[in-house]
């Protein structure tokens, strides 16, 4: 279900978003141009996708604009909402709260909105966990912080016992799900339980996965603040390998199935090297191994410092144990950090060479920090789409930005596969442009069994510089 299949036979897939109904009540949305159902964003951008879809006499595959309607389907009067914020830690997370709270008391008047405590377990009466009352005060600030004032869980729960909490404890019309893809598959079994029920529930998810890994969807929240950090840390790298003799800066960074982050920190940082991600398989040993790779960055470039910048799903296929799954579903990735140390140092000690690595591991400090300017505006526009959707009577469908637009996916587009880097395409080439990993990689013109390597490897000269 990727964008390039349904651009070739877009006869396969529908990408109209359910609804609940005719909507029938006026809008109270006032200062704003309202959205026409039949307002569409081509996904086929380029001229040749569009004269073959004409030729072959198919329809353009599109999506619907996100937006304000002039009709509603929910009566703001009687609106009952809940919120809940669910998988690991993104910043942001409370931008969208903020967002949707405030959108909904502004525009529509909206007054009963529950937050729900921990994620998807805020929804089992098991665990004895009380709704919170999100009121204007309650959210004024908490953009300031990281995290989420609501918590966070892995993990679904029984999508029976969910729906009869929406339904008879709570009685609400509108649930917005704010997560990853786990979270994603959870509203899926909550909306096939409220359609089998036939209960006038709109379900509306906001897409948060700090990977940006999701498909259809160009840009999720947080990743810009998560790039933006992930780079000055790295630059923390560079300056600690600099700072000691044979000095290698490693920083392992979010990532499990797709390297956008490595890439877009290895780039937005310029000091990388090194840039290991998951759609490249990671060759250690050989004569292009990322081992005789660092023999010819410190011995024929003669430099005195290296930065591998690695995601973490990376090189999975060298650990001989089997992977295990956290409670979303999601696998568990082997350390990759720690594996390359062990690695690059029994490599180095075999050549008689101690080197110095410096490792980091920002993942947490990361995910907790609150989000940049950019990804603030983001998520508030994510947030007030969101409601104008739900309030519309529009369900099982996420809220996504593609080719500069705001637009309503169906939500099973958007879990069917991960979207992930084009190892031919502009960015990956931009990556190893900056890097020059290649060079290091595959020069045919250096052997490091060159008598005299180990004495060399004692002490490197040349610039302290990339």
């Amino acid at each position: 279900m990727n964008l390039s299949e349904i651009c070739a036979h877009p006869k396969k897939y529908d990408l109209k978003v359910s609804s609940l109904g005719e909507p029938e009540l006026d809008s109270p949305v006032q200062g704003q141009s309202f959205v026409d159902d039949n307002s569409r964003v081509c996904l086929a951008t380029k001229i040749e996708q569009i004269e073959s879809l004409k030729h072959r006499k198919e329809e353009i595959p599109s999506l619907g604009i996100a937006g304000p309607r002039k009709k509603l389907f929910h009566d703001p009067a009687q609106t009952r909402v809940a919120i809940v914020t669910c998988g690991g830690l993104c910043p942001g997370l409370n931008n969208v709260i903020k967002g949707l709270v405030e959108v909904l008391i502004y525009d529509y008047g909206v007054r009963q909105i529950f937050g729900i405590r921990y994620g998807y377990q805020g929804l089992n009466p098991h665990y004895g966990l009380t709704p919170v009352n999100m009121t204007l005060e309650k959210v004024d600030d908490i953009h300031e912080a990281g995290g989420t004032i609501l918590g966070s869980s892995r993990g679904n729960q029984d999508p029976k016992v969910m729906v009869d909490t929406l339904m008879q404890r709570l009685n609400v019309n509108i649930l917005f799900c704010v997560g990853g893809d786990g979270t994603l598959r959870g509203a899926q079994d909550i909306v096939k339980e409220i359609t089998r029920r036939k209960a006038p529930i709109s379900v509306v998810c906001i897409p948060k996965t700090i990977d940006n890994d999701l498909n259809l969807i160009d840009r999720t929240f947080g990743f810009e603040t998560c790039v933006q950090s992930a780079a000055e840390i790295i630059k923390s790298a560079h300056v600690e390998a600099n700072g000691i003799p044979n000095g290698l800066g490693l920083v392992k960074i979010m990532g499990r199935d797709s390297g956008f982050i490595a890439a877009h920190a290895s780039l937005a940082s310029t000091v990388a090297n090194f840039c290991i991600i998951p759609e490249v398989p990671l060759v250690l040993d050989g004569h292009n191994g990322l081992l005789k790779a660092l023999d010819r960055r410190f011995f024929k470039y003669r430099k005195d410092h290296a930065v591998i910048v690695v995601a973490e799903g990376a090189g999975q296929d060298l650990f001989n144990t089997a992977a295990t799954k956290d409670a979303s579903g999601n696998v568990l990735k082997h350390d990759i950090g720690h594996f390359l140390i062990d690695k690059i140092t029994a490599h180095f000690r075999k050549n008689g060479k101690v080197t110095n690595i410096k490792y980091i591991d920002p993942s947490y400090i990361i995910r907790s920090i609150p989000a940049n300017s950019s990804d603030a505006i983001f998520c508030f526009q994510l947030a007030e789409n969101a409601v104008h959707a739900a309030m519309a009577g529009k369900t099982d469908l996420v809220i996504g930005s593609i080719n500069g637009e705001f637009v309503l996916v169906p939500l099973a587009y958007v879990v069917s596969e991960r979207k992930k880097i084009d190892t031919e395409g502009a960015l990956w080439h931009a990556v190893i442009g900056s890097t020059r990993q290649n060079d290091y990689f595959y020069d045919n013109s250096f052997e490091s069994e060159l008598p005299g390597y180990s004495a060399a490897m004692d002490y490197l000269p040349g610039a302290k510089t990339k």
